[in-house]
């Protein structure tokens, strides 16, 4: 393989919604510094998100037969062999991140980590948002390690480039568009973060009986993938397509949508890449904890006044108060702050 002069080694393995905030960053910093190269390591699906990009590389980090994450000496081994790495840039700073940057850095390459203030983050958490600032967004805490291995970032990111390919399958499969097209993805990973399932239906009901509305339902993981298949059987114009599609295929749909609804999630980033409009529920977490989408301008976000907000940043299952207060949204209320970002109601 072709050796390059400035080899960026980019560590960003997961979880979705955190590679693909990474997306619009990295894209502008590889069209600012067009001469240097950049190699991502992340989970395997999560290649379709850097497609396009000339000078990135991308490396999955495979699973085992057994399920288990290829080892970091592995990853190290092949990284090794394929690439002249110059520099370092891990982004995840968890365990094993750290170990692989350590070895390279035995070897006398650079490391630079993502830089996290916990203390900003712990004192969110305790006294809310009303008596907080936000924090650094996850964007700018990305763009910091890039500017510190003096890389330049002067261009600009509106949405992905179309894949051809996976826009014919879409096309193929969903044929023509005709009235609006309208995504929900209704869950999260975590209860705080999430409607309750009867609020959830009475939304995907409502709109499923207007004509020439066509809904489309987006989730992961098995359960999730099983309640919205059921959720789709019991409407017409209602077609669950998670666990359906790549993850190109779905950039590719949602580009087609007129509108998303959905829940601080990956699902809320991925439309964010194509400039899809979206309708976000907020929960138990908060836009101050710097994970706000790229581009929120068209974005309406719905929340309640609670002063315990945030009670989490990345997502749990407990209320210290036990009524989960922060997800009680009616489905009228959803529907009529649809209202206001021209979705026929």
């Amino acid at each position: 393989m072709r050796k390059c002069a400035n080899t960026y080694l980019v560590l960003r393995f997961s979880s979705l919604g955190n590679v693909a905030m990474l997306v619009p960053v990295l894209d502008i910093v590889a069209r600012s510094n067009p001469h240097a190269r950049f190699v991502v390591v992340a989970r395997k699906r999560l290649g379709d998100l850097f497609c396009g990009m000339k000078n990135v590389s991308f490396l999955s980090v495979e699973t085992e037969e057994n399920g288990k994450t290829e080892s970091v000496r592995s990853v190290y081994r092949r990284l090794k062999k394929d690439y002249d790495i110059t520099t370092v840039l891990d982004l995840q700073n968890n365990m094993k991140s750290r170990f692989l940057s350590f070895m390279f850095r035995l070897s006398g390459i650079p490391c630079l980590l993502i830089r996290r203030d916990k203390v900003a983050e712990r004192r969110l958490l305790r006294k809310g948002y009303a008596e907080s600032a936000p924090l650094t967004t996850q964007f700018e805490q990305y763009a910091d390690v890039f500017r510190r291995a003096g890389l330049s970032m002067n261009a600009d990111f509106n949405s992905l480039p179309v894949n051809a390919g996976a826009a014919g399958d879409v096309m193929h499969r969903f044929s023509e568009k005709n009235g609006s097209w309208l995504g929900i993805a209704p869950f999260a990973k975590s209860k705080t973060n999430m409607l309750p399932y009867r609020i959830s239906k009475e939304v995907i009901a409502h709109f499923a009986a207007k004509q020439g509305t066509r809904i489309f339902l987006f989730g992961a993981g098995r359960v999730e993938c099983d309640m919205l298949r059921q959720w789709a059987e019991l409407y017409d114009n209602v077609e669950s397509v998670a666990g359906e599609l790549t993850l190109s295929q779905e950039l590719e749909l949602m580009r087609r949508l007129d509108l998303m609804i959905c829940m601080d999630s990956a699902n809320r980033h991925l439309a964010s890449l194509v400039g899809l409009r979206c309708l976000t529920v907020w929960c138990g977490t908060h836009p101050f904890a710097g994970f706000g989408g790229w581009n929120i301008g068209g974005e309406i976000m719905m929340q309640q006044p609670l002063s315990c907000r945030p009670c989490t940043i990345h997502g749990r299952n407990t209320c210290k108060y036990r009524n989960f207060l922060c997800r009680q949204f009616t489905s009228a209320e959803i529907i009529a702050e649809c209202s206001k970002l021209n979705l026929d109601t």
